[in-house]
């Protein structure tokens, strides 16, 4: 039967995706004068890992560059070959070339061969060239010649497994010669590999590396299942410390009084690993660097032994090395234990193998479209929940009373489900700030600059469809931090600044909201300079504007104030468009800045757009909803806090500050029995840093609410950013405040804006 690896392609995508990332990530933090071995280890291993994926799926063009790209790699951890700044690039280069094949194979993308074949040929001539000239040390070492019992001693110290490498044999389940040889291939490049045979027919590789069991488990996984692997470590031989001539003897001595029976011996030197056995034709290899040639069990092989059955134990005819005895005497004692200390390497080995399996199924991949049916559906329980709340409402309590208690623990679940279920689509904002790195290290080269960038907040969540549509807003301001407002190195000198600039990006929980700020160090807005820009422009502009009013005009299309306009940015273009997007998720823009300071971007975002916090208002006999996270409290005003202004509406007086009146049934047309607001209720809202006073009937209460797009499911209404369906079965309007500001701006607030009110009038009677 045939496998259709097609439906694979998707996970090894994402993973390809996701390794590509992290491994661009550690490139860009790495210390290039004294690289840290585990980044260099973490690395190759994603580069690994792609290539035997992209083999596995038959890509092979992934597979020649990852290929050539490990191989570089493998020298540069191994210390074969120092690490520089050239190498560096070229990797980030591979990486790019890589994530183009992989979008290529994925979206049916154009590949640049041309590009392909000059990153390959550039990483294939520093893999050639630069090796450093003192050849490294190899691991494993060959036997030295029979010596005095001392001066062995001796050599085994010296010979002792270096610092942080390991010795492993790997004993395979049934495979074939071939898949062992490409097991010992890409097992080679952790380190030195020889394979051996055992007498039941199964292959072993011994393995000298300074890489993880799991790195190992990882390479052999692509060809046998992890559970049929049995992984020891030769190292963990008792050879701590090399005993000395005198304990040699003494063991030695011990042990023929014992008078152990030297099959046991035998069977436990076997079974921990502590005998030599040598193949044949070949020279005996230092314990605990060698493996077992192939060995055939015997009837008798009880009798046979390794100093023979009737010659007492010494020194000088035990034909192997004081360590060895050394070991050999602890064994002994050891010898009814052995089945027992076998059962404990395997299950020991069984543990660790399950560990990256227990990693991997802590997370599963679930389709957006599935999870955005899930919170779909929750929506309409909380709506049906809330339906039950209101029906209950009018019961009697007294006689209800278990009743309304059981509602209210379904209210309390139902609210907590809600939670969880939102939490699926929250997702940190690692995943937009990790974009960034790379491209601000990019700009600072091309542009001649030194720029430190530093994130805080990578932790903070939001929802995913969030994350997906403030990446192009937060490209547009970093890049035009690094180009407009950090510095080259000589003017920041001579400002008395560090050559290098910083450039932040942080993201915060404040409220109902994510506030995420792009912040750099650099020369600030030049008000002065802004002013005369907008001025040329025709931009209505006065000296008594704010500094915030004066910095929010930068957000006007097409304007800039850059001398020099570059590939980069200074066309004017895209801070309007900035603008428009956020306000679209219902988010606000504010601008910091100080004069040879820096200047700071913050962007207030919901925290979801599938969930709202809102105060219901009644006018009239409708309901509407107003963003919790917009107001700023509510009144009921005295008459003499009311003034009108020729000509331009009612204000209302509230502690020394004066705010126009947005009567809401004069804006949409709305017949009520209430005109007079000291007959009903002010709300101050206040977005985009412009506060009013909303006119409503009077407050109805605080719940939360399931937006419903009102655009997609009838048409797009002025002030109205979505709908809702309340506990009756009603529907709310959700009232978008950023624009009411702006429609009461430009209207008269005594009647209301009559042209406005009758063209939604008609809108609303023309699909009735």
């Amino acid at each position: 039967m045939t496998i259709d690896m097609s439906q694979f392609y998707e996970v090894f995508f994402d993973e390809a995706e996701e390794l590509l990332a992290e491994a661009e990530r550690l490139l860009l933090g790495i210390n290039i004068a004294n690289p840290d071995n585990e980044e260099l280890n973490a690395i190759f291993r994603a580069a690994h890992s792609i290539k035997g994926g992209a083999a596995t799926f038959g890509f092979m063009d992934m597979t020649e560059i990852t290929h050539v790209l490990e191989n570089l790699l493998d020298k540069i951890r191994k210390h074969e070959m120092s690490l520089t700044a050239e190498h560096v690039d070229a990797f980030l280069a591979a990486k790019d070339v890589l994530k183009m094949e992989l979008d290529g194979h994925r979206l049916a993308t154009e590949v640049d061969e041309e590009q392909v074949a000059d990153v390959k040929m550039m990483l294939k001539q520093l893999s050639e060239a630069g090796a450093v000239s003192t050849p490294v040390v190899a691991p494993v070492a060959t036997a030295p010649t029979p010596q005095p019992a001392e001066p062995i001693v001796k050599d085994s110290i010296e010979t002792a497994m270096p610092d942080g490498m390991s010795c492993f044999n790997i004993v395979m389940p049934d495979i074939t010669e071939k898949d062992v040889e490409n097991l010992q291939e890409e097992l080679g490049l952790l380190g030195d590999a020889t394979v051996s045979k055992q007498a039941d027919g199964r292959f072993v590789i011994s393995l000298t590396t300074d890489s993880s069991q799991d790195d190992i488990v990882s390479i052999c996984s692509f060809i046998v299942d992890p559970d049929d692997l049995v992984i020891t470590l030769k190292s963990d031989a008792p050879v701590v410390s090399a005993p000395t001539a005198e304990e040699v003897k003494s063991g030695v001595a011990t042990a023929v009084e014992t008078q152990v029976d030297t099959s046991t011996k035998v069977l436990v030197q076997e079974e921990v690993g502590y005998g030599l056995f040598e193949e044949e034709g070949k020279e005996k290899q230092e314990e605990g660097y060698g493996f077992f040639a192939p060995f055939q069990p015997h009837p008798d092989a009880v009798k046979a032994n390794l100093i023979g059955d009737d010659t007492a134990l010494t020194l000088a005819n035990s034909g192997t090395t004081s360590a060895q005895l050394a070991t050999a005497v602890k064994t002994e004692v050891a010898a009814s234990t052995a089945s027992q200390e076998a059962d404990r390497r395997n299950a020991g080995r069984r543990e660790a193998d399950k560990a990256p399996a227990s990693a991997e199924a802590s997370s599963i991949r679930v389709g957006v479209e599935k999870v955005d049916q899930l919170i779909n559906l929750v929506g309409e329980l909380v709506i049906t929940q809330a339906m039950i709340e209101q029906r209950i409402s009018m019961l009697d309590p007294v006689h209800n009373e278990a009743l309304i208690n059981s509602v209210g623990q379904l209210t309390r679940n139902t609210r907590d489900l809600q939670e969880s279920v939102m939490s699926i689509r929250m997702m940190p904002m690692d995943f937009v700030f990790s974009r960034f790195p790379r491209m601000v290290r990019d700009l600072a080269a091309k542009l001649n600059k030194k720029v430190d960038f530093v994130t805080v907040g990578a932790t903070t969540e939001l929802d995913k469809g969030l994350i997906e549509r403030i990446v192009d807003p937060l490209t547009h301001l970093v890049r035009n931090s690094v180009d407009h407002g950090i510095e080259i190195p000589e003017n920041r000198r001579k400002a008395g600044k560090s050559e290098s600039g910083t450039l932040t990006l942080s993201a915060a929980h404040k409220g109902g909201s994510i506030v995420i700020e792009v912040t750099d160090d650099g020369a600030g807005l030049n008000r002065d300079r802004i002013l005369a820009k907008a001025q040329s422009n025709g931009l209505p502009v006065s000296e008594n504007m704010t500094d915030g009013e004066v910095f929010s005009l930068i957000f006007a299309p097409g304007f800039s104030t850059a001398e020099v306009v570059t590939d980069v940015s200074g066309r004017g273009v895209g801070m309007d468009v900035v603008k428009r997007n956020i306000t679209a998720m219902g988010g606000s823009v504010e601008i910091r800045s100080a004069l040879g300071f820096g200047t700071t971007i913050s962007i207030a975002l919901p925290l979801t757009l599938a969930i709202l916090d809102g105060m219901s208002v009644s006018l009239g006999d409708s309901v509407y909803v107003i963003p919790l996270n917009l107001i700023v409290e509510t009144l009921q005003p005295r008459a003499e806090d009311i003034k009108t202004v020729t000509g331009e509406g009612r204000m209302v007086h509230v502690r020394g500050e004066y705010l126009p009146i947005i009567a809401l049934h004069s804006l949409f047309n709305h017949k009520t029995d209430i005109t007079d607001p000291t007959q009903g209720v002010l709300v101050l809202l206040e977005s985009d840093g412009k506060k009013s006073a909303l006119f409503v009937d009077r407050l109805v209460g605080q719940q939360q609410v399931v937006i419903k797009s009102l655009e997609t499911n009838f048409k797009k209404i002025p002030g109205v950013s979505g709908a809702t369906i309340m506990g009756d079965g009603s529907v709310a309007l959700i009232l978008d405040v950023a624009a009411l500001i702006q429609m009461g701006q430009t209207t008269n607030y005594i009647t209301g804006a009559a042209s406005f009110s009758n063209q939604n009038n008609q809108h609303m009677q023309s699909n009735a």
